[in-house]
């Protein structure tokens, strides 16, 4: 997605990542966040001013909803590195195959990455904070609350025991293409839910309300383990829609910066 989503020039990437951050400001370790995953001339405001508020560790899962339909299920990114115009970024084997063997759900796979932009788009902002940073690539299709909750729980058996200090990132955007005020009014209502650390109910609101946020599977996995992980509470960072960049309010799409302490 380099050049399309984000520079392509590691110079202008990295101008345009430190555009989007906070300098000086205080940083904190937390267990999980939600970011947005579009193009960063719409979201890289929200998502630069929520990763400047924490400390990346050296090991990051990101969770990613399933845009293409294409490969297995629950796909995990299986070895190598991701490039990016920033550098490598190291693929850690190790938990890969620990969350397989904890998780029968998981399938090592690439085709659902392929064409996948939600995850990668959260690489260049953690690699800028943590050049020794390490990840694991998970993408998420649709399915039952109870895989779903089923996989944020063994992601968190395996953390606990081998990486306790690990970054859940659950990559999203929130409600597409609605006018300002419908946006506004649906997103406040899934964000309160998160806030809240209450999956459940973020699942059955966005149902039965039509709150198209793409990343709601991941959020849930996200919310199910860092609660596994002890969370106590949840802060939202920035929101905006797409309209502050466009200018056009009839059309909008929402993105929120929250973290999972």
């Amino acid at each position: 997605m380099a050049g399309s989503f984000y520079s392509s020039d590691a110079d202008q990437l990295k101008s345009d990542i430190e555009g989007f951050t906070v300098k000086d400001c205080p940083k904190q370790v937390v267990l999980g966040i939600v970011s947005p995953h579009a193009g960063y001339l719409y979201s890289g405001r929200v998502a630069g001013n929520l990763y400047s508020r924490i400390i990346i560790p050296d090991t990051v899962v990101i969770l990613a909803p399933n845009h293409t339909g294409n490969g297995a299920p629950y796909s995990i990114w299986p070895s190598g590195s991701w490039n990016t115009p920033l550098g490598d970024v190291q693929v850690n084997e190790e938990i890969v195959d620990e969350i397989v063997l904890a998780c029968d759900l998981i399938e090592k796979d690439s085709e659902a990455h392929i064409y996948e932009h939600a995850a990668e788009t959260q690489i260049p902002f953690v690699q800028y904070f943590n050049p020794h940073v390490s990840v694991v690539i998970m993408v998420i299709s649709p399915g039952g609350m109870r895989d779903i909750k089923n996989i944020g729980k063994c992601l968190s058996s395996v953390l606990l025991r081998s990486c306790p200090n690990a970054l859940v990132i659950a990559s999203t955007d929130m409600t597409h293409y609605e006018s300002q005020i419908s946006v506004n009014r649906k997103d406040k209502i899934a964000i309160n839910e998160i806030l809240a650390l209450n999956e459940n109910s973020l699942y059955n609101k966005a149902y039965s309300m039509r709150i198209t946020m793409c990343g709601i599977y991941p959020t849930i996995a996200m919310l199910t383990c860092s609660k596994e992980r002890g969370a106590k509470g949840a802060e939202l960072v920035r929101y905006e829609t797409s309209g502050v960049v466009t200018g056009d309010y009839e059309r909008v799409v929402g993105y929120a910066g929250i973290m999972i302490c």
